[in-house]
C-alpha cells in the first residue's frame, strides 16, 4: 500500500529535513506486519515528493492478529484472514507504519529546521488505494482540506469482463497549506476511521493514541463522535471514556467527575453524563431567547459552538462571530459549513476578526452580545478595556457573560490550578458578581445571576452566568 506527500515550497527538499529522511536514499524498517520503505521519487527545488510503501507480508500479519485476544476479522468470510485487500488497501496498517518511520515528524521536530516544523506549507496527500466506508469530504474538509476522493470502478479495464458499479474503494489526495506534522496526525487518525476496521487488538491505551493525535483538532471536529467510536473499533466503553477525556482537554468543555464506566458487556447502553459545554450552551440559548433579541453577537465565537446553536433556531435573523484569531474564525467557518449553504442561510451569519478591548463600530447597534467563556482568558488589566468596548461603545441592550467558577474546581479529580493553561484568572462567585454589578452600575445596565451546571451544595455551579439587561437611562 501506498501513500505519497509532496510541497512545493521552496526549497522543497527540505521536506527531507522534517521527515528526518535523505531524498537521496531508500529508508526500510521492520513493522510487525512487513515492511516499510521510504524513498522519494521526486526531489527537486520547486517540488519534492516522499513516498511510504508498506510491503504486507500475509504471514507476519496473520500473527501479529493471532492469540487469545485476537481483535475480530474486518473480513467476513472463512478465508479473509487470508485473501483480503491488506497488502494493497490503505488501512490502520499504514497508519501504524506512518507512527513508526515518520515518529518526529509526527511530534512537530526537526532538529535540523525547527522553523520550518511550525509552519504551514502547501501539501498534497495522495493515497492511490483507500478502503472509505463514508464521506472522505466529511472528515477532512473541516481540517482545511480540499478533498478529492474518485471511486474506483468495478469494470474491467478492457470492457470485456465488465462488472456493475464502483468498488467501495477510493483514489484520495488532498490539497492544502497545514504544518506537516498536523497533516500526518490527520492521516494517522482518519485512515483507520475511513476503512472503519482495525487490524490488531485495541487496548485502553489506544484512547492515549487518538487524544495525542487529536489534539488541537479533534475536540472540534463536527465529526468526532463518529471518530472516535470507529477509531476504537466500536469498543463502546472505551469511546465513551475518550469522549469524556475530550470534553475535559477543550477548555470551554470542562464536566463533571464521570461516573464508573459500564463493563464491555453491559447489556444496557453506557450512561453518559451531559457535557458542561452543552449545558452552558443551552444556557445561553435559553437566556438569548427571554431577551427577546433578534440580532446577536457571540463575541470570541472560537470554533463556532455557539454560533451552531443559534443558526439553528429561525428567531435569529441575524447572526455575528468574533474573534481575535483567524483560525478560529477558519474552524467556524467549516464547522457551520458556509460555503455548501444557500444563499439566503448563509445571508444570516457574518465572521469578523475583532479584538474585545478596542472598540469596534461594526458592533453597535445589536441586541445582545454573548461573551461565553472568554473574559477569563484576558489579563485582568485589560477588563477595562473590555468594558469600555463591549458595554460603553458596542452597548447592546443584552449581554450575557460566562466563566468558570473556581470554587468548583476542587471537585474535578486530578485538577490543579485552573481549568486551562490559557486562563488568565479563575473567579470565586463572590469576585464574578463585584465585577459584574461595578460594570453594571458604570454603564447603564441592571445584572442577575445563573449558575449553569450540576451545582454543589457548597461550591455552586461549575459555571456563572451574568445577564446583563440595559437600563432604561442608558
Amino acid at each position: 500500500m501506498l501513500l505519497t506527500v509532496t510541497t512545493t515550497r521552496r526549497p522543497a527538499t527540505d521536506l527531507g529535513y522534517l521527515l528526518v529522511k535523505h531524498p537521496d536514499k531508500v529508508h526500510s524498517f521492520d513493522v510487525p506486519t512487513g515492511t516499510a520503505h521510504v524513498l522519494f521519487p521526486d526531489a527537486a527545488e520547486d517540488r519534492c515528493t516522499a513516498a511510504l510503501l508498506l510491503d504486507v507480508d500475509p504471514q507476519r500479519l496473520g500473527a501479529a492478529r493471532g492469540g487469545r485476544n485476537q481483535q475480530p476479522a474486518p473480513e467476513s468470510f472463512t478465508l479473509g484472514q487470508y485473501v483480503n485487500d491488506r497488502p494493497y488497501a490503505a488501512s490502520s496498517l499504514l497508519a501504524g507504519a506512518l507512527a513508526k518511520v515518520f515518529r518526529s515528524a509526527l511530534r512537530g521536530e526537526s532538529k535540523d529546521r525547527p522553523e520550518l516544523a511550525g509552519e504551514a506549507i502547501p501539501l498534497e496527500i495522495h493515497v492511490p488505494v483507500l478502503r472509505c466506508r463514508g464521506s472522505a469530504a466529511a472528515l477532512f474538509e473541516p481540517l482545511g482540506w480540499t478533498v478529492t476522493a474518485t471511486a474506483i470502478p468495478l469494470d474491467d479495464v478492457d470492457g470485456e469482463h465488465p462488472l456493475a458499479g464502483d468498488s467501495p474503494y477510493v483514489d484520495l489526495t488532498l490539497t492544502g497549506t497545514l504544518r506537516l506534522a498536523d497533516a500526518l496526525n490527520h492521516l494517522y487518525v482518519l485512515l483507520p476511521v475511513l476503512d472503519d476496521a482495525k487490524h490488531y487488538w485495541v487496548a485502553p491505551d489506544e484512547i492515549d493514541k487518538l487524544l495525542r493525535a487529536g489534539e488541537g483538532w479533534l475536540a472540534d471536529h463536527p465529526e468526532k463522535v463518529l471518530i472516535t467510536r470507529r477509531y476504537l473499533a466500536h469498543r463502546r466503553s472505551l469511546a465513551t471514556s475518550a469522549l469524556e477525556r475530550l470534553d475535559r482537554t477543550d477548555p470551554d468543555s470542562v464536566d463533571a467527575p464521570a461516573d464508573t464506566v459500564a463493563d464491555e458487556e453491559a447489556e444496557l447502553p453506557v450512561a453518559r453524563r451531559r457535557p458542561l459545554a452543552e449545558q452552558r450552551r443551552d444556557a445561553v440559548l435559553a437566556a438569548l431567547a427571554e431577551s427577546g433579541a433578534t440580532r446577536v453577537l457571540d463575541l470570541g465565537c472560537g470554533g463556532g459552538v455557539l454560533l451552531a446553536g443559534l443558526m439553528a433556531d429561525r428567531r435569529y435573523t441575524e447572526i455575528v462571530g468574533t474573534d481575535v484569531s483567524s483560525r478560529a474564525l477558519d474552524l467556524a467557518h467549516r464547522r457551520l459549513r458556509l460555503d455548501r449553504l444557500p444563499e439566503r442561510q448563509r445571508g444570516r451569519v457574518t465572521l469578523w476578526q475583532s479584538a474585545l478591548t478596542y472598540r469596534d463600530d461594526r458592533l453597535r447597534g445589536y441586541d445582545a452580545a454573548v461573551l461565553m467563556e472568554v473574559i477569563e482568558h484576558l489579563d485582568p488589566a485589560r477588563l477595562p478595556a473590555l468594558e469600555s468596548s463591549v458595554f460603553g461603545h458596542a452597548n447592546p441592550a443584552t449581554v450575557i457573560v460566562t466563566t468558570p467558577n473556581v470554587e468548583y474546581n476542587v471537585l474535578y479529580e486530578g485538577l490543579t490550578g485552573m481549568r486551562h493553561s490559557d486562563h488568565r484568572f479563575e473567579w470565586t462567585r463572590a469576585e464574578f458578581q463585584d465585577w459584574a454589578e461595578r460594570t453594571a452600575a458604570g454603564h447603564g445596565y441592571e445584572v442577575a445571576f445563573r449558575g449553569v451546571g450540576d451545582a454543589d451544595a457548597a461550591k455552586g455551579a461549575p459555571t456563572q452566568m451574568a445577564i446583563f439587561t440595559r437600563g432604561e437611562r442608558a
